[in-house]
């Protein structure tokens, strides 16, 4: 079982660009950097392997940035749900981002274990899309012809499982300016 982080490079202008009107460039970037940070923590804190799916530098950049406990694997071309399925080619996997403030060692504790009993655990975002997407059998069709950033991805991948997928609990992610005030301390 690994999880496998989707992040990118903290670039100014690259990085949270939806929090660039609140926070500027700089602030929006530097913002990525720690929820990333707190990510990679909390997967650490759970005791399962991390692999970096990184875009915006070369692999080495990560390292130097997150540790050489991790893995660094650049995303490559393609949609999201092309990135994703690469990354889910090698099962069990937990798919995740780095914009869930609220994760805890807890919730990947219980997606791993969820994961020793069912084909596929998914973990509702409050937005309509989802926090994490565990599989421990192939579902490629799970990422085709999906219309990422809406408020459907979640029901789409539902209905997209061959089995019903163990849920976990609802979390918020942090993409848009309205979310920053349920989290101040960031």
């Amino acid at each position: 079982m690994r999880v496998a982080l989707f992040t990118r490079w903290p670039e100014p202008g690259k990085a949270k660009t939806r929090l660039i009107p609140a926070l500027g460039a700089k602030g929006a970037a530097d913002l990525h950097r720690r929820l990333t940070e707190r990510t990679v923590a909390t997967v650490r804190a759970a005791g399962l392997p991390c692999e970096i799916r990184s875009t915006g530098a070369d692999p080495a950049m990560f390292h130097d940035w997150l540790g050489r406990d991790v893995s660094v694997i650049d995303q490559g071309e393609g949609d999201l749900g092309e990135r994703l399925a690469r990354a889910a080619a090698d099962l069990p996997v937990l798919l995740l981002g780095a914009d869930i403030p609220g994760l805890k060692a807890c919730h990947l504790h219980a997606a791993a274990a969820a994961l020793t009993t069912a084909p596929a655990v998914i973990g509702p975002a409050e937005d309509g899309g989802y926090w994490l997407l565990g599989l421990a059998a192939p579902a490629p069709q799970v990422f085709a012809d999906i219309r990422w950033g809406t408020e459907t991805v979640f029901a789409d991948t539902i209905a997209r499982l061959c089995e019903p997928p163990i849920t976990l609990a609802c979390l918020a992610d942090l993409d848009r300016p309205e979310d920053l005030a349920r989290w101040p301390g960031l």
